[in-house]
C-alpha cells in the first residue's frame, strides 16, 4: 500500500495500515459493538478526508474524491466512482460501474443499481414528512442505466425506471417509468427521446 498527497492507492492487503491515518483517511469507525472492519477490493484509491464506517463492503476499482463518508452496513459493486463531497448515509446497495459526482446526497435504504450517472448535487431524501409523523424511511431505487442531472431534488421512496434520464434542476415528486424523462419544477413526465435510449458510457 503507497501513500501519496492526495490519498491512498492500494490492493485491499490491508486497510488498517497507520499510514492512512497520516493522509487523513479513516478506514473503519466503529459505530457499534461488534462491527466488522470494512472490506474493500483491489486497486482502490481513497482521497484525503475519506470515512468508511465498519460493516461496509466495497468491491474493485473504488475511487473517491476528498471528504466523501460512506457510512455502516452499505454494500459496493466494482468500478464505482464517489466523488468529493459526497455523503452514502448507511444501509445502502450500490452497484457497479457507477459514476457519482461531486457534492451528492443519498440517504439511509438507498438502492442504485448497475451502470449509473449521478451529477453533482443531487440530493435524494428518505423521509416524505421529517418530523412531523411516523414515517418508514425509504430512499430512492435507481434502476440501471438510469442518468440523473445535476442539481436535482427527490421525494422519498421515488422509482427511477431503467434508462431513464432525470435532467438538470428538476425536483421530482413521483417516479419515473424506464426510458421516459423528467424535467422541471415540479418535474414532468415525457417519453425519453429516441437518440438517449442508449446506454450510459460511464
Amino acid at each position: 500500500m503507497m501513500a501519496s498527497f492526495l490519498g491512498i492507492f492500494g490492493d485491499g492487503s490491508d486497510i488498517n495500515d497507520p499510514e492512512l491515518a497520516k493522509d487523513n483517511v479513516k478506514i473503519g469507525v466503529d459505530y457499534k459493538k461488534f462491527s466488522k472492519s470494512p472490506v474493500l477490493g483491489k486497486n482502490f484509491l481513497l482521497r484525503s478526508n475519506t470515512v468508511i464506517y465498519n460493516d461496509v463492503v466495497i468491491g474493485d476499482n473504488f475511487k473517491t474524491g476528498h471528504n466523501v463518508v460512506i457510512r455502516e452496513q452499505t454494500k459496493i459493486g466494482d468500478d464505482v466512482l464517489i466523488g468529493t463531497n459526497s455523503i452514502v448515509e448507511g444501509e445502502c446497495t450500490i452497484g457497479s460501474g457507477i459514476s457519482i459526482q461531486s457534492g451528492v446526497y443519498i440517504p439511509r435504504k438507498s438502492i442504485i443499481e448497475d451502470n449509473v450517472f449521478v451529477g453533482p448535487c443531487a440530493c435524494f431524501t428518505n423521509d416524505r414528512y421529517p418530523v412531523r409523523v411516523e414515517y418508514k424511511l425509504k430512499g430512492p431505487q435507481i434502476r440501471k442505466g438510469a442518468s440523473i442531472g445535476a442539481n436535482t431534488t427527490f421525494l422519498s421512496n421515488i422509482e427511477v425506471g431503467e434508462g431513464a434520464v432525470v435532467a438538470a434542476g428538476a425536483v421530482v415528486t413521483r417516479s419515473v417509468p424506464p426510458y421516459y424523462l423528467a424535467i422541471g419544477t415540479p418535474a414532468k413526465i415525457k417519453p425519453l427521446p429516441l437518440n438517449l435510449r442508449v446506454p450510459n458510457m460511464i
